[in-house]
């Protein structure tokens, strides 16, 4: 069970990226034009009952370069923020129960259920830190271009089908042919930004909404039973409602993030998570 999360695990070391984090805003064209998009896509992202974002008050000149597709000065260090992305998005794949997910969605063990999982996980955190103004939005951007630069490395060693609209596992036995993984990067892109979408709609809705957000894009029109649409909207509420009782500021800090289990063992019991704070990192 879940033989390819644990290959992955194996062969991924997401922890080896942390010494070249100072290389990492200097994106490909590709990923600059996913971090453009991004900034876009993220206006519906906040939930009814979260606070909203405080505008911060920018100059003239910021504004102008920002204007321009740069990011101006912001309240904390971008190399502090960029550490924090990369350990929220690496929250995102080492500390999701995917077996448990597999299980109780009766979903296939590839790398398209992996992928699905991963994109559920990191947009909740986007929403999240949306709502820390304009460090919360460099964050978002870093953190996506984590989960692309991740996505295409497990792509080359788990290699991808063209012949399928999602990439699956193929072997290692033969390298990944460079075309067909772009081509699959290009597809993956448009459902990523369509998936972003349409749980950003849901999200503001209410559960019906929800439910049909993820009935669309997370079990791919082919969920028949009732009690897994069920399971999944509760988790998603119980989790955006236990990352909003986070300090933002040791968020953006520290990134560290824990998620809660997909069925509680105790329903009544949902603890206000204790995350350290960046004094205790020692940062």
């Amino acid at each position: 069970m879940a033989l390819l999360v644990r290959v992955l695990r194996n062969r991924i070391n997401i922890s080896q990226w942390f010494p070249v984090c100072s290389r990492l805003v200097p994106v490909s064209s590709t990923q600059g034009q996913w971090g453009r998009a991004l900034s876009g896509t993220f206006q519906l992202s906040t939930t009814k009952d979260s606070p909203q974002p405080v505008e911060e008050k920018v100059g003239a000149f910021t504004k102008i370069i920002e204007a321009m597709g740069f990011t101006g000065p912001l309240k904390y260090s971008k190399w502090k923020i960029k550490i924090a992305a990369l350990r929220m998005y690496t929250s995102c794949v080492e500390k999701t129960d995917f077996e448990e997910f597999f299980l109780r969605c009766q979903m296939p063990d590839t790398f398209n259920s992996w992928f699905l999982i991963t994109l559920l996980h990191v947009w909740m955190c986007l929403v999240r830190m949306k709502q820390e103004g304009r460090s919360g939005k460099y964050m978002c951007r870093i953190i996506v271009h984590f989960m692309w630069e991740d996505v295409e490395q497990r792509g080359r060693v788990m290699g991808m089908s063209v012949h399928l609209r999602w990439p699956v596992l193929v072997g290692n036995k033969h390298p990944v042919n460079s075309y067909i993984l772009k081509k699959n990067m290009i597809l993956m892109t448009n459902n990523f930004y369509a998936a972003i979408l349409g749980y950003d709609e849901g999200i503001l809705s209410d559960d019906h909404g929800l439910a049909a957000a993820l009935w669309r894009t997370f079990f791919n029109q082919k969920c028949e039973d009732p009690r897994q649409l069920e399971l999944l909207v509760e988790y998603v509420r119980k989790q955006m409602q236990y990352l909003d009782s986070m300090n933002g500021e040791d968020l953006l800090l520290t990134g560290e993030v824990s998620w809660r289990p997909l069925v509680e063992k105790n329903p009544q019991s949902i603890l206000k998570p204790h995350s350290p704070t960046y004094n205790d990192e020692g940062l």
